[in-house]
């Protein structure tokens, strides 16, 4: 059990600093979206802005397919060193980008360059990270184990959060604006060194090790035609994927910027609640993941998907005209609970679809181009209906994703007690419990 959790900490560990790196970027562009363009429209500033944000998404699929590969032929650990060292260089690139005064759109290229990185590095990180926690679990803890996806995510976005806060109540808002706003990204390229040296001496996991007996699945390991002989289970994680991304999305990222601008709330205060929401929400991974090994993966993902289709237009439209801290808190965090159906389960279910000598990349080159076509554009598409003036529009563009998915979540097979080493092997085989992977029941 000591080793199983040293793999989870370390894993988790640098999960968090990559997603602390990653979402800064939308955290703080309220401060730098006029750093970097002509003086004049704050609401066509920060488009501008999370354009190059949703830009960085449609890297992932590149760095989904380069690094999935690296992981599923070179091992888990190559792969996950790889990403964080990617993701140090964005982080130093946006610390040092100069200013629209200094270097006109110098330093919109520059912006741009270091988000085409980050992308790469989190195209391969959520995959290499998902699979790594998956195959590093102890029997029937799946679920419990990978849960941790999301708590190292949310801790980075956290700890952002938590970094504006502070600087919030200590700097003043002309500070904030013209240098401030650079602190996060220092931070963040210091961490990533930190966890470089950490996933160094990270230990591989037993499943892809053993993998490595099979000489004709080492050959084919990390190809694109590999993948290609899982097909439906490459759509199914574009499909699941889909509500899920938005959701999250929604309610983590937009939703400071969407009680600041939309429901007239003073920054400090939305972000107060953001950073709130998300640490309770971040408590309930685990509770969740481990629901799912006891009950399986299915019910929580059906249960995420029906509130989502049905509550996001009420919980939106109220959470627009909360006006006040508790009452935005409480519906942020129904929100939230809501989502946690599907991020606490959501890793280990793509994980379990794919056999170990495909899996990095069957799970990170399907879920990276879901998140460019949905998880990525969410706030921009978020904007581009504030703008044309019918908010609302976005609403039940949330909920219609839900619906998609929620489908698809119906019509697919439970994951749940697949042994991990068969997946692939035949329905019968693949299919069929195996004494070390049957989680015991009480």
């Amino acid at each position: 059990m000591g080793q199983h959790w040293k793999k989870i900490w370390v894993g988790s560990a640098g999960n968090m600093v990559e997603w602390f790196d990653w979402f800064v970027y939308a955290t703080f562009a309220v401060y730098f979206a006029d750093a970097f363009f002509p003086k004049g429209n704050d609401t066509a500033n920060l488009m501008n802005t999370m354009g190059i944000f949703a830009v960085g998404f449609f890297m992932r699929p590149v760095g989904g397919w380069l690094l999935g590969r690296i992981g599923d032929r070179k091992g888990r650990k190559a792969a996950l060193t790889l990403t964080v060292t990617l993701m140090s260089a964005s982080a130093i690139l946006i610390a040092v980008a100069p200013t629209y005064a200094v270097a006109g759109y110098g330093g919109v290229a520059v912006l741009m360059v270091a988000r085409l990185l980050q992308g790469l590095s989190v195209g391969g990180e959520y995959a290499a990270s998902a699979t790594y926690l998956t195959e590093a679990s102890a029997p029937g803890k799946r679920g419990f184990a990978s849960s941790f996806q999301y708590v190292s995510m949310t801790a980075g976005q956290l700890v952002g959060l938590g970094l504006q806060i502070v600087m919030q109540r200590t700097m003043s808002e002309d500070s904030l604006h013209s240098w401030g706003w650079r602190v996060p990204f220092i931070v963040g390229a210091v961490g990533a060194a930190i966890v470089f040296y950490l996933r160094r001496n990270l230990l591989e996991t037993e499943v892809y090790e053993e993998d490595e007996d099979d000489a004709a699945e080492v050959a084919r390991r990390g190809t694109i035609k590999a993948l290609l002989k899982h097909k439906r289970e490459a759509f199914l994680v574009i499909a699941l994927t889909m509500g899920g991304t938005v959701a999250y999305y929604t309610y983590t990222t937009y939703l400071t910027k969407f009680l600041s601008k939309s429901a007239g709330m003073a920054k400090p205060t939305a972000s107060l609640v953001s950073f709130v929401a998300l640490f309770l929400f971040m408590c309930l991974q685990p509770l969740a993941g481990a629901l799912s090994d006891r009950i399986g993966r299915r019910p929580l993902l059906i249960t995420f998907a029906v509130g989502s289709t049905f509550l996001t237009v009420p919980i939106m439209t109220l959470l627009k005209h909360a006006g006040s801290f508790w009452p935005a808190l409480g519906l942020a965090l129904l929100a939230l609970v809501i989502v946690t159906g599907y991020t606490s389960i959501n890793a280990c279910v793509k994980a379990e679809l794919f056999p170990t000598g495909v899996r990095a990349l069957g799970v990170a080159l399907p879920y990276a181009i879901a998140n460019a076509l949905f998880g990525g554009t969410a706030e921009y598409v978020a904007l581009w209906f504030k703008k044309g003036g019918i908010e609302s529009g976005f609403y039940w563009y949330v909920a219609g994703c839900a619906a998609v998915s929620l489908i698809v979540y119906l019509t697919m097979r439970e994951t749940r007690d697949i042994d991990l080493k068969r997946v692939g092997r035949g329905p019968a085989e693949s299919m069929e419990p195996s004494a070390s992977t049957v989680p015991e029941r009480a």
